[in-house]
């Protein structure tokens, strides 16, 4: 095993290496991290010792596999719904409902700030950001107001999903870690929302005109509505549920997507073409596919003692900062890998500092562009957004993130 674990090592940075690099190599990272993921596990298995090291290795393959599930099961009810509301326009229909037909820029910014922030709490930072590009997009905007504007949707975007297990993958860790309570991690809407009007004021700056926007309705049906009425209805429940009975959260999502089918099944009149189930390929699962491949790896790790090097700067500095430093960090390394080693290492910390480290790897991967999901798919949608043309915005962000930190913080001393 000795000889094995520097070999394990070396998989598991080439994992991250493909990860970072995936736009020069042009290999998709869910396909990269599920081949080592797998791979690594393998040869724990091929190089075991004994009948008891092999049993070792089960009971941790079966540990991981039963993480990995849970968060798979929540994710893709969650995404169905989030799905399904998508392609019948009701998510398209919301934004223009709640935006005025004509509008100041400046007003226009803190209210598309304040949706990404409200909308990705609910669904997935990915489908708010495709809106919000879609939205910018059919706007009259000069090249450097369309920057101004998506720098505050990745932003925005990343804040509003920390305080929700629906939108954050890495604050469902955390919670399903049982770090921090449900209810508790509601409080992070307070200091995130009020970083990102002050980030709004700061980008606000020569925004001077005005606009129009040009509605796209979309007819809503009534099963569309109830559908919609029930995904609002599952958050809910799923918050209440588990902070009054303890019922898990997956659990509670899997009965709201079982209702839906029920719904669609009496209510719809779609034809055999679209059939509600159909909404589940719609997910991407190279998305959950990445997952599983990280998480395995992170799994390995910690079977073979690997992460103690990972956590060595809280042994040296204090949670508070450690936990600030980690989140700059996930701007480069991607978040999930990230929490995940940090949870599997056994980091003990009060319910504060989990908090703390939840915003941090949460919102700290806006501070790059390449540094978050909502990032990358802002860059395939606006063009003239690259790497130098976000940069500009770096001191702005960096000062949001840090003020945004500075209020969980304090937030976090009232927590115990």
């Amino acid at each position: 095993m000795l000889s094995l674990e520097p070999v394990l090592v070396l998989l598991a940075i080439l994992a991250l290496l493909g990860v970072i690099f995936e736009e020069v190599i042009h290999v998709n990272k869910a396909k990269v991290t599920l081949f080592f993921g797998t791979l690594s596990w393998m040869l724990l298995f091929v190089f075991s010792k004994d009948a008891t090291e092999t049993s070792a290795i089960s009971a941790g393959l079966a540990e991981s596999i039963a993480e990995i599930a849970g968060l798979w099961l929540f994710l893709v009810s969650a995404m169905t719904f989030v799905a399904y509301l998508n392609k019948k326009g009701m998510i398209e229909n919301v934004v223009y409902l709640i935006m005025p037909k004509q509008v100041s820029e400046r007003k226009l910014l803190f209210l598309t700030g304040l949706f990404c922030f409200i909308f990705s709490s609910l669904a997935d930072n990915i489908t708010a950001t495709l809106v919000s590009c879609s939205l910018i997009l059919s706007l009259d905007l000069e090249l450097k107001k369309r920057i101004q504007f998506i720098t505050l949707v990745v932003f925005a975007v990343n804040s509003g999903g920390v305080s929700l297990i629906t939108g954050d993958v890495t604050t469902l860790m955390i919670f399903l870690a049982d770090k921090v309570e449900i209810l508790t991690l509601l409080t992070l809407a307070i200091p995130a929302s009020i970083t990102v009007l002050i980030l709004a004021v700061f980008l606000s700056r020569g925004l001077t005109g005005t606009v129009t926007l040009n509605a796209a309705s979309h007819q809503v049906r009534p099963v569309d509505a109830v559908i919609s009425v029930l995904f609002l209805l599952t958050i809910i429940a799923t918050i209440s549920g588990n902070a009054l009975f303890s019922i898990p959260p997956v659990l509670t999502f899997l009965f709201g997507l079982s209702i839906m089918f029920l719904v669609s099944r009496f209510m719809s009149t779609d034809s055999d073409l679209d059939p509600i189930l159909e909404y589940i390929r719609v997910i991407e699962f190279e998305t959950l596919l990445f997952f599983l491949g990280i998480l395995l790896l992170v799994g390995m790790l910690k079977e073979i003692h690997a992460l103690q090097s990972l956590v060595a700067i809280y042994d040296i500095l204090p949670p508070v900062a450690a936990n600030y430093l980690m989140g700059i960090f996930s701007a480069i390394i991607d978040n999930v890998p990230l929490t995940a080693a940090l949870l599997k290492s056994g980091i003990e910390m009060s319910p504060g500092e989990w908090m703390g480290l939840t915003y941090a790897v949460g919102v700290g991967g806006s501070l790059l562009v390449i540094g978050s999901a909502a990032g990358i798919v802002a860059m395939s949608k606006i063009s003239g957004l690259t790497f130098a043309t976000y940069m500009r915005y770096l001191g702005h962000l960096l000062l949001a993130y840090t003020l945004g930190y500075a209020g969980v913080f304090m937030l976090g001393r009232f927590i115990h």
